[in-house]
């Protein structure tokens, strides 16, 4: 979105090294005003008979008329967050729900219950919420604001009821017999165009995501070697007393490096890897929002096809295709706002994650 003119377009009186260029190279829209902070913190540890869990303490602030405090904490485990991003789902089918961070990990990378595990997990929560609540139609349903302000045995007696199990069955029937019905006949370009945007785009972000473990995991082999190469020239300066000095000093320098280095890492690991972690979950999101879009213009295109066909009860299919095409029509609308407003995110997040890596990448050389 920068041209290289505006790039290069620095005033004269300023010194252009790579750090100042890019300290320069920044964003200016600033938040919207908001009534609803959200904070994630303070996980703790349960261990029962039958599980071992963690609760995380969920903490909002507001000043919207329709909370009866300005104030409230609450406790949730990953469970609960999991129901929460079902409800809205199924409130807001073809709206763009937040990811959650996955339940399973993969076996060997980290620990289930390590710090680093429960912290990565943390952060991601947080941000789920807060997506939530930054949200212009998310952040006024009903569940989120129970999920916020319920206790414990509150949000368990909210959960009981939900929509019984044959309602869940017809849901599924009717998205299996969609899916069948192929592709839409009459899908407006736009969605056809989204279609092939988030195809390309999920191939992209996927590939970035491995690029970006694969450096993580070549800089910390890297970091292993060095961290051992330090005290092996500390010891040969011991029983080389002529290059002494000099040993010493390689010693010295890999050192720096090493602290070089595992500051890079915990760059990468705090702000990249995240980041297009998320977005990896994004475009899955998406497709099933277009999905479900899909499914509802079929739903649409077969009763129009039906009354097409039938001589009798043209009145009684008029209405059903009266309400389906309202159906559709606020189907659309509402992905149409949330894509753009998506798009906006995806690009400033994007953006901003790979301007702080080249940030941190200038000062990882500089030292």
């Amino acid at each position: 979105d920068v041209s290289l003119t505006e790039v290069n377009s620095f005033s004269p009186s300023v010194p252009i090294s790579p750090s100042s260029m890019i300290n320069q190279y920044k964003f200016e829209d600033g938040p919207e005003l908001r009534d609803l902070f959200i904070t994630v913190d303070d996980p703790e540890s349960h261990i029962t008979a039958i599980e071992t869990f963690i609760t995380y303490r969920v903490v909002t602030k507001t000043t919207r008329g329709e909370f009866d405090s300005s104030e409230y904490e609450v406790r949730r485990r990953y469970q609960d967050f999991l129901w929460l991003k079902s409800k809205l789902e199924e409130a807001h089918p073809t709206l763009i729900i937040p990811p959650l961070p996955e339940k399973f990990i993969v076996k060997g990378m980290v620990e289930r219950f390590s710090d680093e595990f429960i912290e990565t997990r943390r952060k991601a929560l947080h941000k789920f919420l807060n997506r939530i609540a930054d949200h212009p139609t998310l952040t006024f349903n009903e569940d989120f604001k129970i999920f916020l302000t319920a206790q414990a045995w509150e949000l368990s007696s909210h959960k009981k009821q939900g929509p019984g199990l044959l309602s869940r069955m017809g849901q599924t029937v009717r998205a299996v017999a969609s899916s069948v019905r192929g592709a839409v006949k009459n899908r407006p370009e736009m969605f056809t165009e989204m279609n092939n945007y988030m195809e390309t785009f999920s191939q992209k972000i996927n590939l970035l995501d491995k690029i970006a473990h694969r450096i993580y995991k070549e800089e910390r082999e890297y970091f292993n070697e060095m961290k051992e190469y330090g005290p092996i020239h500390t010891l040969w300066s011991a029983s080389e007393e002529d290059i002494a000095d000099s040993l010493k000093g390689m010693a010295g320098c890999i050192d720096r490096c090493c602290r070089a280095t595992e500051k890079r890492m915990a760059g990468l690991s705090e702000h990249l890897l995240p980041i297009l972690h998320e977005y990896v979950l994004y475009s899955e999101i998406l497709m099933g929002v277009l999905k479900r879009r899909d499914q509802i213009q079929g739903e649409l295109d077969s009763k129009i096809d039906v009354l097409a066909n039938k001589k009798t009860e043209k009145d009684l299919f008029s209405e059903e295709i009266g309400k389906l095409e309202d159906k559709v029509e606020r189907a659309n609308n509402a992905l149409k706002a949330d894509w753009d407003r998506w798009k906006q995110n995806m690009q400033w997040d994007m953006r901003s994650t790979f301007t702080n890596v080249a940030e941190n990448n200038l000062h990882y050389y500089e030292e």
